[in-house]
């Protein structure tokens, strides 16, 4: 989920924990989401803490744990380079990413976010967005952390083009996360992509007909003007408690625990 100091923020991590939520993956916001403008990588400080204020408030506040992504959003090419240019906006980004995964090897986040446009754009833009989605890649391999990514919807082919890219820089099978991800448990398996299922109505169920290679999130965004986007903070621990109920308590253990273990290679404590 997204949280931010202008929308629901604790309240939202209150909604959460109050369902039974434990753990929190807390993906970073586009900067201008936190009112933050970015002209030099520099700038992307500026974003990564105040996520990770965020993330320490919430720990405090709620007593759930909370782990960081950091990184930067698609659209903040096409949002730049008609300010900044084509070339200094990629090297901004990049540089973003770097930080990001300074960020990662200091112990203080646990993987990168990055992707490619989810609408369509000019094919100079999408070839750059490939190459920076690749530079991702290529950090978390040094890192040996996962990469988030936000994407067009998922097809069979884009994902096996993504993994193409992630495998042609040693990037590991599975430290690549499709975030708003359809049940496409199989498929994603086949391509060493690890599905992040949208907690939509009827997709876990679909999701676990394929098996338990998945994780499961909202996506939600905390923005005041559109609440409950995309789906509510207490939507996985309420859909998962309805869950238990049919497919039992042992296909979420590896769902929401031993997967996002072997993932993010982090702990989830009990």
């Amino acid at each position: 989920m997204h949280l931010n100091p202008s929308g629901r923020c604790l309240d939202a991590v209150r909604e959460f924990a109050r369902a039974g939520g434990t753990h929190i993956v807390l993906v970073s916001l586009p900067p201008w989401s936190l009112g933050i403008d970015i002209n030099s990588p520099g700038d992307y400080r500026k974003v990564f803490d105040k996520i990770l204020k965020i993330a320490r408030r919430a720990q405090e506040a709620e007593k759930v744990k909370v782990f960081v992504v950091l990184g930067v959003h698609p659209a903040e090419l096409t949002k730049y380079y008609g300010r900044l240019g084509l070339s200094r906006s990629m090297e901004i980004m990049m540089g973003g990413l770097e930080i990001a995964r300074d960020y990662v090897v200091q112990g203080r986040a646990i993987g990168l976010k990055s992707g490619r446009p989810h609408y369509e754009v000019e094919p100079k833009i999408w070839d750059n967005s490939n190459e920076i989605m690749r530079y991702s890649f290529e950090l978390a391999k040094d890192a040996g952390c996962a990469v988030q990514l936000h994407t067009e919807s998922a097809t069979e082919e884009g994902l096996a083009q993504i993994a193409g890219i992630a495998r042609s820089v040693g990037l590991p099978d599975g430290k690549v996360v499709k975030h708003f991800s359809p049940p496409m448990v199989r498929i994603c398996e086949k391509h060493g992509i690890f599905p992040s299922v949208l907690a939509g109505e009827n997709a876990i169920e679909t999701a676990l007909s394929e098996g338990t290679r998945f994780m499961m999130e909202t996506d939600y965004i905390d923005d005041l003007e559109r609440p409950g986007s995309v789906l509510g903070p207490k939507t996985v621990p309420r859909r998962t408690k309805q869950l238990i109920e049919k497919w039992g308590e042992d296909v979420f253990w590896k769902v929401h625990k031993e997967n996002p273990e072997k993932v993010y290679e982090v702990e989830i404590e009990l």
